[in-house]
């Protein structure tokens, strides 16, 4: 079995809520989306890092990606933001890229394309140097089976960039062609789903993270399982493993933690790290071989997104009012 050690090195508070986060490669320099409308540029190398604001957006940025030179985010106000990465100067704007809140954006591993998803229900691929529409991507419907709107969380892209896939609230997961627009398969992981058809008459959970394995084998979610109180995140931390050729689920990891799994990144030596929270936060690592989780421990505020740096050596979590850096070894 792999071991890994976590040990917390940085952290810098803010009273906004951080909600996304994109880190520009080789470096500790990050760009971080904020409640507040403002994507912020911060070098944590320096000895007293500076938070500096880009505006540009309304409040909820819940997307940034890097792709090359180019920096892309969105949020709430349905736009797409395409800067230069140095300058931070924006050169391209698509306003109601989406119809609804844009929940996610994502570059691919070349840097030729982004993807966004909203609550539209749709997925659309873009240029990453030109911001030009490549594809639309629909398979999500646009309502619960309860008949409420449903939401579009996240989408992820596999290593090789050859697939892409996206899920919703309902735990309804597509695995895409990027250079087709084609849809290649469907899966399922509605534990992620809770329905209160009493108190609240309201339904809460969804697949909010997703990653492919480095071979592209396998496709991993994150979310919540199954919740009492609805009106609190009160449920189990729920990871469910697919086997991509079969499209079978192979594995569900549950109830090591409390709260949504809101991001997952496959570490260098196979292990699988996946961050969120409740009221509080935690940083879990996940070995798919052995079915275990093999470390599971608090973070100092509940995590929204995350990223590792290349050699695995570090990751970096954005969330309630926090922006952290823990050491791996």
């Amino acid at each position: 079995m792999v071991e890994i050690s976590l040990k917390l090195v940085q952290e810098l508070g803010r009273k906004e809520i951080l909600l996304s986060l994109a880190r520009v490669p080789g470096s500790a320099r990050v760009f971080v989306g904020a409640s507040d409308g403002n994507v912020y540029d911060v070098d944590l190398a320096a000895e007293k890092p500076e938070w500096k604001p880009l505006a540009g957006h309304g409040p909820f940025v819940t997307g940034v990606a890097l792709a090359g030179d180019t920096l892309v985010s969105g949020g709430y106000d349905c736009r797409l933001l395409w800067r230069k990465t140095e300058s931070g100067e924006a050169f391209h704007t698509v306003e109601n890229a989406h119809a609804r809140w844009i929940r996610k954006v994502v570059s691919s591993p070349n840097g030729q394309f982004v993807a966004s998803v909203a609550d539209d229900m749709v997925c659309r691929l873009w240029e990453a140097a030109s911001g030009k529409l490549v594809h639309e991507l629909r398979g999500h419907e646009e309502r619960t089976p309860h008949h409420f709107p449903s939401m579009l969380y996240t989408c992820a892209f596999s290593p090789d960039g050859t697939r892409l896939a996206t899920a919703d609230k309902t735990g309804r997961i597509c695995v895409w062609d990027p250079a087709s627009g084609g849809k290649i398969a469907q899966l399922t992981a509605d534990g992620h789903y809770t329905w209160d058809p009493k108190q609240r008459i309201h339904s809460i959970g969804g697949t909010r993270s997703l990653a492919f394995s480095a071979d592209g084998q396998m496709l991993v979610a994150g979310g919540i399982g199954k919740i009492g109180n609805i009106d609190h995140l009160d449920g189990p931390a729920r990871v469910e493993v697919f086997d991509l050729a079969s499209q079978a689920s192979v594995h569900v990891f549950e109830g090591d933690a409390k709260g949504l799994v809101e991001q997952l990144v496959f570490h260098p030596s196979g292990l699988l790290l996946g961050t969120g929270g409740d009221n509080g936060g935690y940083v879990q690592a996940y070995d798919l071989a052995e079915k275990k989780v093999i470390k599971s421990e608090k973070a100092p505020m509940h995590v929204h997104a995350a990223t590792l740096s290349e050699d695995g050596a570090r990751l970096y979590a954005a969330g309630h009012g926090k922006l952290a850096v823990w050491e791996i070894a």
